[in-house]
């Protein structure tokens, strides 16, 4: 505690009221926040089991938990929630399943699964997939946006009668919409299912429905502590609202200058309103940087002065002032990435910096393609953020659809993804028929499959194949639950001759092992999860877990490597280096040509200032003044936000001239001696 600064120890010891912490980039917020529960468990009577601390990333909660842990012995943080929005409302829903006519096993839908559900459901009314395909596109969009504003389907048009939307697109759709949000959660009802938004929007329709239930978990969370509250959507918002009631125990963490996910239903207007909200809130201001330079906090403020505030603050260090901020300006994109890569190699070995010192930062991921090709080229290793999703792979959708069947037989997804994967002879006009059987008695597939009635309405030859299935499905739930989770799931797989259809499927003999590789991994995840909870745990809910991991993460990458980091300016927010590289500083790039039709600057800005707030010792900025775009080559302006950096810090470097005197000599040999490097290995 004695190492905090003054306003820290004051966000960390304030508890008499509800507390919101203004804290700025680089301030300690983590830090602020694993002390206080420290405190309040060690200092302030509370238990462990009556404190919920949420975010929203997996990554941040993983890091506060070990951060308390740190801080106090384990018997002390036994019961503790640190997790993420969604995590504690999954938590809420599985204790208070039974309240939510949902069954034990109920399976989470993915942003894939809800999309196939809405496009079936188009395609009931609709024969043209394209017209589905682009209508599940902008259903699914609204669904998302209804359920984050706390609405169902009832309370849609009354809402929007206060709003004023000038989409017509929206309003001549509007009656449409509404009539599939309805069928989209009567069919997640059916399938024994929630979608992501359910996680947060169930427990507040709970609570609004059963106040006992309200009550009992406002007592069981005496303390919430909310970080990165910026981020916060009017039902996450409502949900901290409807946990705290009218007790002081709340301390929220957020800065409204890094509220850079508008577009994804985020209100930065939340921190406001906690003052309306909770009358006698406390605001302690964190505006000490212990990331940046000087210089560099400097020109982030003065860029984000440009925005109107609620709350007013100034990043400061005593870290020194600092390099001055490099601007590049290349004659096109290529030349762009050139003196980029050039300058990294320069810094690498004349500065004898690791290549995971650096990072390069973009607003686009199509930004990435030629500085993948230089630094593959220059034999430079990095690592390129937003890849392809390890969930996202086909062979672990199909054993992920299995997981789903054997723990909910009620989801009709899954069931359809998997029936004829690997194939078992299995036509679309047996399915088809399936389908029209189960909407006849109202029951699941998976169920229907089972049934007796069925051989008579299909005939007993294609029936057989289904009951054949049905009763395979069922050994392996029962031989989960009896016997080991994953030994089941081992021998699902052996069962299905899955490795032998993976090999027979795959284009290459490469490939086929890949894919092979990404099943066994999937298997170890499992065991992992299996292995590392205090009580060894069901099916259902190892799948659950997996299922969230996927949705929040999508495969987030643990391991530490020396390579240079290659992310947007979104993926790049609560990350720091020592040398970074925004490119791209462009108009129609950053800001983002969008925002500039949609007169949504300050958000763009707010992204900006993100992103040099990334840097702690060296920023450079680069622009091309000329760029490839559709297909033809067109004239580059300036970002708007160059303009508003502070002038006398900015060094302006035409490409050329980036390099001078000794710097150009120091550069020449790292380069030989990156070619020697190369022939070495």
């Amino acid at each position: 505690m004695n190492s905090l600064n003054t306003k820290q120890q004051q966000a960390v010891r304030h508890i008499h009221t509800p507390v919101l912490v203004l804290a700025g980039a680089g301030s300690g917020k983590t830090r602020v926040i694993t002390e206080k529960i420290a405190y309040l468990i060690r200092d302030c009577d509370y238990k462990a089991y009556n404190i919920a601390a949420v975010t929203f990333t997996n990554k941040a909660a993983k890091e506060m938990t070990a951060r308390i842990k740190a801080l106090l012995a384990g018997p002390l943080t036994r019961g503790l929630t640190v997790s993420t929005f969604h995590t504690l409302g999954l938590k809420i829903i599985r204790s208070e399943a039974a309240s939510l006519d949902l069954h034990s096993g109920f399976t989470i839908y993915d942003a894939d699964d809800s999309k196939t559900l809405i496009k079936n459901l188009l395609q009931q009314q609709f024969k043209d997939n394209d017209l589905c395909a682009e209508l599940a596109d902008e259903l699914q969009y609204f669904i998302s946006k209804w359920k984050n504003e706390c609405l169902l389907p009832e309370q849609v048009i009354p809402y929007l009668a206060k709003q004023r939307d000038s989409d017509d697109f929206y309003h001549e759709n509007l009656n449409l919409f509404i009539e599939y949000y309805q069928q989209y959660r009567q069919h997640l009802k059916t399938y024994n299912a929630v979608d992501f938004d359910d996680l947060i929007l169930l427990p507040l329709k709970l609570f609004e429905q059963f106040p006992h239930i309200k009550a009992k978990w406002q007592a069981k969370i005496q303390y919430l502590l909310v970080d990165e509250y910026q981020d916060t959507n009017t039902a996450q918002y409502e949900l901290v609202k409807t946990l705290v009631a009218d007790k002081n125990g709340l301390t929220v963490v957020g800065d409204d200058d890094q509220s850079i996910y508008c577009w994804r239903g985020a209100r930065p207007e939340n921190l406001a309103m906690l003052e309306k909200d909770f009358p006698t809130i406390q605001i302690v201001k964190l505006e000490q940087n212990y990331r940046s330079s000087g210089r560099i906090l400097k020109a982030a403020n003065h860029l984000i002065k440009n925005n109107p505030h609620v709350f007013e603050k100034s990043l400061w260090s005593e870290m020194g002032y600092g390099e001055s901020i490099r601007i590049i300006k290349a004659a096109d994109e290529h030349k762009e990435v050139e003196h980029v890569v050039s300058s990294l190699i320069s810094n690498h070995f004349r500065l004898k910096k690791s290549y995971a010192d650096f990072a390069i930062l973009y607003r686009g991921n199509h930004q990435s393609r030629l500085f993948e090709k230089q630094l593959r080229e220059q034999q430079i290793p990095y690592k390129l953020t937003g890849g392809t999703s390890f969930f996202a792979y086909t062979e672990i959708k199909d054993l992920m659809a299995y997981l789903k069947l054997l723990v909910n037989p009620d989801d009709n997804t899954a069931f359809l993804r998997i029936i004829n994967t690997p194939r078992r002879k299995i036509g679309t006009s047996t399915i088809e028929k399936l389908n029209q059987y189960a909407k006849q008695v109202d029951k699941s597939l998976l169920q229907c499959c089972s049934s007796l009635g069925l051989d008579e309405f299909m005939g007993e030859k294609s029936a057989s194949k289904l009951h054949e299935f049905a009763e395979w499905i069922e050994l392996i739930r029962e031989k989960s639950t009896h016997e080991h989770p994953v030994k089941a799931v081992q021998q699902m797989i052996i069962d299905m001759d899955y490795y032998p259809w993976l090999m027979e499927t795959s284009k290459t003999e490469a490939q086929a092992t890949r894919r092979n590789e990404n099943v066994d991994e999937l298997i170890e995840w499992l065991q992992r999860l299996y292995d590392q909870e205090d009580e060894h745990k069901e099916l259902d809910e190892l799948v659950n877990k997996m299922i969230l991991l996927d949705i929040m993460e999508r495969n987030e990458e643990e391991q530490e490597l020396d390579c240079v980091t290659l992310m947007t300016l979104h993926s790049a927010k609560g990350l720091e280096f020592p040398h970074v590289y925004m490119v791209g500083m462009e108009e129609e790039l950053l800001p983002h040509r969008t925002s500039i039709e949609e007169d949504n600057i300050e958000e763009e800005r707010r992204l900006c200032y993100v992103g040099i707030t990334r840097a702690q010792q060296q920023l450079t900025l680069t622009l091309a003044a000329k760029r490839r775009r559709f297909g033809e080559i067109v004239d580059c302006e300036p970002s708007r936000f160059i303009a508003e950096l502070p002038e006398a810090d900015l060094e302006w470097l035409q490409g050329k001239d980036q390099l001078q005197g000794k710097e150009k000599q120091v550069h020449a040999k790292a380069s030989l001696a990156n070619i020697r490097a190369i022939l070495d290995t």
